[in-house]
């Protein structure tokens, strides 16, 4: 059985909790052992850590110590998977770049706020195979990258691209960090984005994969 460790708090806005919920049903029905936890420092106990196959930062905004940091980063360059979505993974701890260079983006801007209606169209790869595009109303991301991630899905943000261009910008991605696995999805602003059929297979496929 594998081992995953749900770290929840930060701003309340995102419904971390009731977010943290759901993302602890979907690993259940995949048969793991997850352990659900609102301090960071379970991020403390580097061994430990070490022992998991995933860690799901559900932590919007917030800040984290260099401890705490350490031994999260350390816990994934060694093979531990991590997966996340929204603001709890891309959008937390803002002064920790190097966090930031593990999740391989950051929230900037979600232009027109909540309630903006787009669509989602994915890529090729198992995590999203199979899905079709969709349309979401929520907050739409505007994210900073890292030119090294595998983009999986992508919407568009007319306008904003040179001489007036529409622009293209991921919505989900992996990559690795070090001998880690590290999946992102920008959709989950709360518990019903999450519990959209759509997006809990993705997330539910995402972590599975990120799981070393």
């Amino acid at each position: 059985m594998k081992k995953a460790l749900i770290i929840w708090g930060g701003w309340e806005g995102h419904q971390p909790k009731e977010v943290g919920e759901i993302l602890h049903e979907l690993l259940v029905d995949e048969r793991y052992e997850v352990e659900m936890s609102n301090t960071l420092d379970s991020l403390i106990d580097e061994e430990k850590l070490k022992g998991l196959d995933l860690i799901v930062p559900v932590w919007t905004m917030g800040s984290i110590t260099r401890e705490q940091s350490i031994g999260l980063l350390a816990a994934v360059k060694s093979g531990v998977g991590i997966a996340g979505c929204h603001g709890g993974m891309g959008d937390a701890f803002r002064i920790d770049t190097e966090y930031q260079f593990m999740v391989g983006g950051q929230w900037v801007a979600h232009p027109g706020n909540d309630g903006v209606r787009y669509t989602v169209n994915l890529g090729d790869h198992p995590i999203v195979d199979g899905i079709g595009d969709f349309e979401v109303s929520t907050e739409k991301y505007y994210m900073h990258v890292d030119p090294a991630i595998e983009v999986l899905a992508t919407t568009t943000f007319e306008g904003y691209g040179p001489n007036g261009a529409d622009m293209l910008m991921p919505v989900a991605w992996t990559k690795k960090y070090g001998d880690g696995r590290v999946f992102y999805c920008s959709l989950g602003h709360q518990a019903n984005i999450i519990s959209i059929p759509q997006v809990s297979t993705i997330m539910r496929r995402g972590m599975v994969w990120a799981s070393k």
